[in-house]
């Protein structure tokens, strides 16, 4: 069963079976550019794998600034897309002022939030995903102090961090978390250099694990740890490859996959929201060959019953989304 259908039964069956190819999808990647590795490279990846799949075509643009994000809408609206998919929770906004004005056309927005009749956001359970990495840096760390390079200070961020922490305490309640965004404005996400700076200044607190959900930036923070000789943790892609041995796992958060079946619906694509968790495979960890001398089997064991406990609902780790709050760190 696809997460489509999961989400959606009958009628995301229908919409799959029955074709879309009347025109071609549309993706609108958020600032950080396509390849960041990261959270924007994981919906290129999906795009692609449905291209290849089906042999379609898609339109794509990267954005530079804050002032594309409507006119890209636009654009592609005007020239027949559909779907029209958009990467980030900033197109929340632009959607809201877009949409009404094509009815017909229907648009995506992934870590977005509308609610209109031809709009799809699409949310995932970050802090799931991440208690689950915290946990396996908990039990990892020898330090017992612990990172977090987060990159625009918004509330999914958070989400993110505070997930992390309630699994490094859950498993080692005598460890530091140490916590940075990177910024306040969308310039957040593509920043390595200064990801390197804060990850160095996590080192000299004493981390020797540090986990980035930062675009780009994070980039800087893997970067940094390798070269300092400490661990790191991805985010969203399966980043353990970009250095063999050096990141601890990756929190893996499938944008490939919702991008792949939002296409793969095409202009029946439905709407309203739809959530994506550990009980879907929407987040989840890494392990491959990159990673695997360095989590051990004790570890992974944890994380599977943590996981399996939360899917359960025998274990809720807290959403800090729900009312601005965390139990285990200060923002």
């Amino acid at each position: 069963m696809t997460l489509m259908q999961k989400f959606f039964g009958a009628a995301a069956t229908l919409a799959l079976t029955a074709g879309a190819a009347l025109a071609d999808p549309a993706i609108i990647f958020d600032l950080g550019g396509k390849f960041d590795k990261s959270f924007n490279e994981s919906g290129f990846n999906g795009a692609q794998r449905w291209a290849e799949e089906t042999g379609g075509t898609f339109l794509e643009i990267e954005l530079q600034s804050e002032a594309q994000r409507e006119q890209a809408l636009r654009r592609f609206a005007e020239a027949g897309a559909n779907p029209i998919v958009t990467m980030g929770f900033a197109m929340s906004s632009p959607i809201e002022q877009v949409a009404p004005d094509y009815p017909d056309t229907k648009f995506a927005t992934i870590d977005g939030w509308v609610q209109m009749d031809n709009v799809l956001s699409v949310g995932f359970a970050e802090h799931q995903g991440s208690y689950l990495v915290g946990m396996i840096a908990g039990m990892k760390t020898e330090s017992n102090t612990v990172g977090f390079v987060g990159g625009m200070d918004i509330p999914l961020i958070r989400r993110f961090a505070c997930g992390y922490a309630q699994g490094v305490i859950a498993v080692n309640p005598d460890a530091t978390v140490i916590s940075n965004m990177t910024g306040t404005t969308p310039a957040a996400w593509n920043d390595p250099v200064k990801g390197s700076e804060l990850t160095r200044a996590q080192i000299a607190q004493g981390a020797d694990i540090v986990y980035a959900a930062a675009g780009s930036t994070g980039l800087g923070v893997l970067q940094t740890a390798a070269d300092e000789g400490i661990l790191s943790i991805g985010v969203d892609s399966n980043q353990n490859h970009l250095f063999p041995g050096q990141v601890l796992t990756s929190m893996l958060k499938r944008v490939d996959v919702a991008v792949y079946e939002l296409m793969s619906a095409g202009a029946d694509m439905p709407t309203g929201f739809m959530g994506l968790d550990l009980s879907s495979d929407g987040v989840g960890y890494a392990m491959d060959e990159h990673n695997a001398e360095l989590v051990s089997a004790d570890m992974v064991a944890a994380a599977e019953a943590a996981k399996a406990a939360i899917i359960a609902g025998e274990l809720v780790v807290h959403n800090y989304s729900d009312d601005d709050t965390c139990p285990v760190l200060n923002f």
